[in-house]
């Protein structure tokens, strides 16, 4: 979701990496985080609702809030220091410039994306500098002059933008630590992103 300056605006405090990070979840973990750290169940109801014991159910949430907050974003970036970066991003991959690209990623970076079946995107995860390195770079060379910068944006807490690669309009949202980029959040599925500001 992109969000109004104000985040006071924001219709839900659900993060795309907070989601991504619950995919990732065993089906029992998820629900004890949800049910006990979201939603303020007991411990005794959450064991009741998945069948499993008070103990086992600790174990469970325990398990799942290290892993969430291991997947949390740790450091932000001041908002003009995130849009320069964000200028910077979108210049290297559109040219395809392996030497500023490279110097913004993290060296285990990887890329993620949704067509929701109904636009390109890659099905896996695309995992290493190197291979975002050569993924950039083609798609540089096959479409840098149809890539236009519509606006940047801040997607789900995390700064990004929207552009047109190819007429197809897409949201990428970057997850920056420590100066460089950890991962790469590619929406292009038409029905998540009907309701833009910037169509």
């Amino acid at each position: 979701m992109i969000e109004p300056a104000d985040d006071n605006l924001r219709q839900d405090n659900l993060t795309l990496t907070l989601m991504l990070a619950l995919e990732r979840l065993s089906p029992l973990e998820r629900a004890a985080f949800l049910l006990h750290d979201v939603f303020g169940q007991s411990l005794g109801e959450v064991a009741q609702t998945i069948g499993r014991s008070a103990d086992a159910t600790r174990q469970l949430a325990s398990r799942a809030r290290t892993h969430v907050r291991a997947e949390q974003p740790r450091y932000q970036l001041a908002p003009d220091d995130a849009q320069k970066f964000v200028q910077a991003f979108f210049a290297a991959c559109k040219t395809g410039d392996p030497v500023s690209l490279g110097a913004m990623l993290a060296q285990d970076a990887a890329l993620l994306s949704d067509g929701g079946g109904k636009v390109t995107a890659y099905t896996n995860v695309i995992h290493g500098k190197d291979k975002l390195l050569r993924l950039y770079g083609g798609l540089a060379r096959k479409a840098g002059d149809q890539n236009e910068l519509l606006g940047v944006v801040s997607i789900d807490g995390l700064p990004g933008f929207v552009s047109r690669v190819s007429g197809v309009l897409q949201t990428t949202a970057l997850e920056i630590e420590e100066g460089v980029v950890k991962a790469i959040y590619v929406t292009r599925n038409p029905d998540k992103l009907m309701h833009l500001p910037l169509q």
